[in-house]
């Protein structure tokens, strides 16, 4: 068995580490392209969803790497996500491809059946104990790498330099990966801290600019939308490039903690506090992740946030649900929410004219806003 497994952001690093740790043989897919897109539209029902093409095209390159099986985590509720290891094992080999899909869920919510297909990945070779420990340092992985990330959306909109930035981010990145240890992951974190310090101080100075006069924006929506880069037009890096603080509503950590260990792991964000705040608008489960995008969306507005975007891919129900509802929320809260929808014919240059013009829109909102209140100040005295 060489398994292999679709791209979402940085999850391929988390993934990387429970195989090695596991002793499982795999191989890595390429990083996703027009190339990866292209593979998995020719494959694809037209009117499947981007994500499930992007997986397709990712196991196919695997396939042409040696991988005969492939890794994917499941979902409930009504949302195709929960379809997508059956269907893809059979468009895989209805165009000759003799793939295994494992899809690591609990099946009608049975930690059970979890449990047996996370044997089947593991093998026999390793005894429960080292399932456990290999498990537990993948998920505390995931979550300093979380950290990482969440680090650098405060980070980037504070310096001039973006290509520094970016050459910080995957020296942490790959300091992570190499990272085989708790102490490895603390050191990591440590080493991280100290360098931006260092930065702030030495190579900035009087550059640094001052986070309390910068955008901030919060990003919402399907969970493989807002994390992969190449579907979201790399958005938090060019918010960040225009000097907007963004922070994400969902990260990896916590997504798999909430739906994959049932809440008994928690993320470095916790999704499960959305819920309430949700449930004024939207006090139902709809599937996907709708009733976060509502509940972050909320808690972004509550914080004083000066925007939102929202990320879907085209044909998204859950979100579809969502969009329709955050217009209310923006109309209670006075805050302006940005859609962007995606699918296989979208291009960056559009996406980034659109981010541009948002920000602009941001910022004259916050002139006039800061206008107002001087004004207002002035007349109490």
């Amino acid at each position: 068995m060489k398994v292999t497994f679709p791209h979402m952001g940085n999850a391929w690093i988390v993934i990387q580490t429970l195989l090695e740790c596991l002793n499982v043989d795999y191989v890595t897919p390429p990083p996703n392209s027009k190339e990866t897109l292209n593979i998995g539209t020719q494959l694809a029902p037209e009117s499947a969803c981007l994500p499930l093409k992007l997986n397709l095209g990712n196991f196919v390159q695997g396939a042409a790497l040696g991988a005969d099986t492939a890794l994917i985590t499941g979902g409930v509720g009504p949302c195709r996500f929960g379809y997508y290891g059956e269907l893809e094992k059979q468009i895989l080999q209805e165009a000759g491809y003799d793939f295994d899909v494992i899809t690591l869920e609990p099946p009608d919510g049975s930690i059970l059946g979890l449990l047996q297909r996370i044997r089947k990945l593991a093998g026999p070779k390793n005894n429960w104990r080292k399932i456990t420990q290999a498990l537990l340092f993948a998920y505390r992985k995931s979550v300093a790498l979380d950290r990482i990330e969440n680090t650098f959306h405060g980070y980037r909109p504070l310096v001039p330099d973006s290509n520094r930035v970016d050459q910080l981010y995957d020296e942490a990145r790959m300091n992570l990966l190499q990272a085989m240890s708790e102490q490895g992951i603390t050191e990591v974190l440590n080493w991280l801290s100290d360098k931006i310090q260092e930065e702030k101080v030495c190579s900035y100075g009087e550059n640094y600019r001052d986070e309390k006069n910068t955008l901030r924006v919060g990003v919402v929506g399907e969970i493989y939308t807002v994390l992969e880069p190449y579907v979201s037009m790399e958005i938090e890096k060019e918010l960040g490039n225009l000097g907007v603080l963004v922070d994400r509503s969902i990260y990896l950590s916590g997504w798999v903690g909430q739906h994959v260990f049932r809440g008994l792991a928690q993320g470095y964000k916790p999704i499960k506090p959305y819920y309430s705040l949700a449930k004024p608008y939207l006090n139902h489960f709809v599937g996907g992740h709708a009733m976060e995008t509502v509940g972050a969306a909320v808690k972004y507005a509550q914080e004083g946030y000066d925007g939102l975007v929202q990320l879907l891919p085209l044909g998204c129900m859950p979100e579809i649900v969502a969009a329709s509802i955050l217009p209310k929320v923006q109309e209670d809260y006075g805050i302006p929410i940005m859609t962007l929808t995606v699918d296989e014919h979208t291009g960056k240059a559009g996406v980034l004219t659109r981010v541009e013009a948002f920000v602009d829109l941001l910022e004259r909102s916050r002139i006039y806003k800061d206008h107002k209140e001087g004004v207002l100040e002035l007349a109490g005295r």
